[in-house]
C-alpha cells in the first residue's frame, strides 16, 4: 500500500507540555474541524485548550447526538468525525453513535473523560470499565497511559478510524493525565495517509474469465463504492459491457437511478423490483459490496450464482455469498482493469432493467398525483425529489419511511440519501442533519423522521438553532411505530403496542426558535419543502402519513411473479 506523510513528526525542546494542549494539537493536524460534545468536570481542560484553536466545539443537548454527528461527518468527508464526552454516563451514550458507524463502515473517533488511574483499577464514583465496554463495538478501544504516549496514540486512531475497511475508535484520557504535563514539549505525528494498491493481473485475469462466460451477469454496488468515489469507473464498466446495475440501501447514488442500466436499490424486507433482475443472473459482480448491509440470501437463495468481489478487503464468509474469485484493491483500477481484460465487443442484455424502471416510476407517478390526506408515502417520496437538488442531501431514519425512501427515491449521486442499514438505529437523522450540513454548506440538507424517531433526539434542534445551521425536519406523522406494526400485521396478522401520542409540533419547534409547519392538504407538502429549503434557519414541517399503503405494496409484491 502507498503512503504519503504530510508535515510534522515528534519533537522534543526544554518546556514542558500540558497534555489538553498537546491532545488538540494532535486532532489539529488530524485535520479535525468540529468536536461534537457535551463537558464534563473530568475534561474541562480540554474543552478550554479547544477555546483559541482552529476547531469549532459545537455543544449538543445529549452525548448521543454527538455521536451520531461525528457519525455522519465521518460518511460525507472521509475523514473521522470526533465526538466528546465525559465519563461514566457520558462516555456511555456515546455508545450507540459509535455502533452504529462501526456496522454502517463510517471513520468516527470516540474521546471520552475517564477517572484518574490511581482509582480505575477498584470501586469508584463514576468510573466503570470503558475499554471493555466499547471493544465491542469499535475497531480499538483503548486509554492514555501517560501523558508522552498521546501523539502515537492519536495517530493510530485516526489511521484505524479511516483506513479501510473504516469504522469507530473509542480513546479514554484519564482525568490526571489529561491534567499532566509532559517532560518535553511534544509534537503530533505525521500523518500517514493509506492509499490503495492496484488489483492483482492474475486475480483481475480470473475475474475475466468468470464474467466472460456468463450469460446474465449483474452488478451490485454497495457502501464501499460510494466511500472509493467509484461512480464514473462504475459507469464506465457497465457502459463497456451493457450490464444491469442495482445498488444497496447504502450504495444509493453511487450509480444513478435515471441511467438505463439502473436496477434500483435492494435490501426490502419483502422480493422488490429490483430483486427480479437477480433471479435470473448467473454471475454477480460485486463492487464495494459488505454483506452487513443486506443479507445474501435474498439475492443468491439456493447459493449458486458465481460471485466476482471487488473491494479493498476480503469478504466475509457466508453460505449464500460463495466468492469465485476475489479482486482486492482500488475499486476504480478493478473496474477498469477488468473491462480492459474482456474480450473487445463482449456486451451483455439489461434484461429486466426496463420493467424494473417502469415499475418505480408507475409507484412514483401514483404518488405524485395522489391527493389523499393523510398523504400516502409515495406521495411523501415524490414531492421530497421534486424539492430537493440531484446533489442535496436527504437522511431518512429508521423505520416505515425509510423503506419507502430507500426502495423509491431517485438517488443520482453518492451520499446525496443517507440511511443507516447496519445497525438501523432510530434518532440518527437530525443530529445527522446538522453534520451533513456543516460538511456540506453548499447543499441543502433535509432529515426525514417517523414522528417515533424524532422524539428520541429532537432536543438537537436547540443545537441546530443555536449554532445556526440551517436545516430541515420532515415529521411523518402516523402516531405509531409503523415499520413494527408493517411487520406484525405481515407475520402475526395483528399489531400491538405499538401506538403513542404526540406533542403539538408545530408550537414544539417554535419553542426551540425554529419554524414550525403542518400540512393539512397533499397539495401543501411541496410548496411547504421549499420554502422552508429555501429559508435560512431551521424549520419542522408536521405531515400525516397514511401507512395503509404499507400492506398494499407487500401484498402487491407478493402477487408479482419473474422472471421479468
Amino acid at each position: 500500500m502507498d503512503t504519503h506523510r504530510s508535515p510534522g513528526g515528534q519533537s522534543h525542546g526544554t518546556a514542558t507540555d500540558d497534555v489538553a494542549h498537546l491532545l488538540v494539537r494532535c486532532l489539529e493536524a488530524e485535520g479535525v474541524g468540529y468536536v461534537f460534545g457535551i463537558p464534563g468536570e473530568e475534561n474541562i481542560r480540554f474543552v478550554d485548550a479547544l477555546t483559541g484553536s482552529t476547531i469549532r466545539y459545537v455543544l449538543v443537548r445529549h452525548e448521543q447526538g454527538a455521536s451520531f454527528m461525528a457519525e455522519i461527518y465521518g460518511r460525507l468527508t472521509g475523514k473521522a468525525g470526533v465526538c466528546s464526552a465525559t465519563l461514566g454516563p457520558g462516555a456511555i451514550n456515546l455508545a450507540l453513535g459509535a455502533a452504529d458507524a462501526m456496522t454502517n463502515s463510517t471513520p468516527l473517533v470516540a474521546l471520552a473523560a475517564q477517572g484518574s488511574l490511581g482509582r480505575v483499577h477498584k470501586e469508584s464514583h463514576q468510573v466503570i470499565d470503558l475499554v471493555s465496554m466499547f471493544a465491542p463495538v469499535t475497531q480499538w478501544s483503548a486509554r492514555v497511559q501517560a501523558p508522552g504516549a498521546v501523539p502515537e496514540m492519536v495517530r493510530r486512531v485516526f489511521k484505524t478510524a479511516q483506513s479501510e475497511r473504516p469504522g469507530a475508535v473509542f480513546l479514554a484520557v484519564p482525568e490526571d493525565v489529561e491534567a499532566a504535563r509532559t517532560e518535553t514539549r511534544l509534537a503530533p505525528l505525521e500523518v500517514d495517509t493509506v492509499y490503495a494498491d492496484a488489483p492483482s493481473p492474475s486475480q483481475v485475469a480470473r475475474a475475466a474469465e468468470v464474467v466472460a462466460a456468463a450469460q446474465h451477469p449483474v452488478v451490485l454496488a454497495g457502501h464501499g463504492a460510494a466511500r472509493a468515489g467509484a461512480s464514473a469507473a462504475l459507469l464506465r464498466f457497465a457502459e463497456r459491457l451493457n450490464v444491469p446495475v442495482a445498488t444497496t440501501f447504502h450504495g444509493k447514488g453511487v450509480f444513478p437511478d435515471d441511467h438505463a442500466n439502473a436496477l434500483g436499490a435492494v435490501g426490502f424486507m419483502r422480493h422488490d423490483y429490483a430483486n427480479f433482475g437477480f433471479d435470473s443472473a448467473d454471475v454477480l459482480i460485486c463492487v464495494g459490496y459488505e454483506i452487513q448491509e443486506f443479507d445474501p440470501v435474498k439475492i443468491n437463495p439456493d447459493g449458486d450464482k458465481r460471485i466476482v468481489h471487488l473491494h479493498r478487503f476480503p469478504a466475509e464468509v457466508d453460505a449464500h455469498y460463495p466468492v469465485a474469485v476475489g479482486v482486492e484493491g482500488d475499486l476504480s483500477l478493478g473496474l477498469d482493469a477488468l473491462a480492459a481484460a474482456l474480450p473487445d465487443g463482449l456486451a451483455f442484455e439489461v434484461g429486466a432493467g426496463g420493467r424494473i424502471r417502469s415499475l418505480l416510476a408507475e409507484e412514483l407517478d401514483y404518488g405524485r398525483t395522489n391527493d389523499a390526506w393523510p398523504l400516502v408515502p409515495q406521495r411523501v417520496v415524490a414531492d421530497v425529489r421534486a424539492a430537493l437538488g440531484r446533489e442535496d442531501i436527504v437522511l431518512a431514519d429508521t423505520g416505515a419511511g425509510k423503506m419507502w425512501m430507500a426502495r423509491l427515491y431517485p438517488t443520482y449521486a453518492p451520499d446525496t440519501c443517507l440511511v443507516s442499514n447496519g445497525l438501523s438505529t432510530m434518532g440518527f437523522a437530525l443530529p445527522g442533519a446538522i453534520a451533513a450540513k456543516l460538511a456540506r454548506p453548499e447543499r441543502r440538507v433535509l432529515a426525514m423522521m417517523g414522528d417515533g424517531s424524532f422524539l428520541m433526539n429532537s432536543q438537537e434542534l436547540e443545537t441546530a438553532v443555536r449554532e445556526r445551521v440551517p436545516l430541515v425536519v420532515l415529521v411523518l406523522v402516523d402516531e405509531e411505530y409503523g415499520l413494527i406494526t408493517w411487520k406484525m400485521e405481515l407475520e402475526l396478522e395483528r399489531h400491538s403496542h405499538t401506538r403513542f401520542t404526540n406533542p403539538d409540533f408545530v408550537a414544539y419547534a417554535e419553542s426551540f426558535g425554529a419554524r414550525g409547519h403542518r400540512i393539512e392538504a397533499a397539495a401543501e407538502l411541496l410548496p411547504t419543502l421549499r420554502r422552508a429549503l429555501d429559508h435560512d434557519g431551521v424549520s419542522v414541517i408536521a405531515c400525516p402519513v397514511d401507512y395503509s399503503e404499507n400492506l398494499r405494496l407487500t401484498d402487491r409484491l407478493g402477487e408479482l411473479h419473474g422472471p421479468f
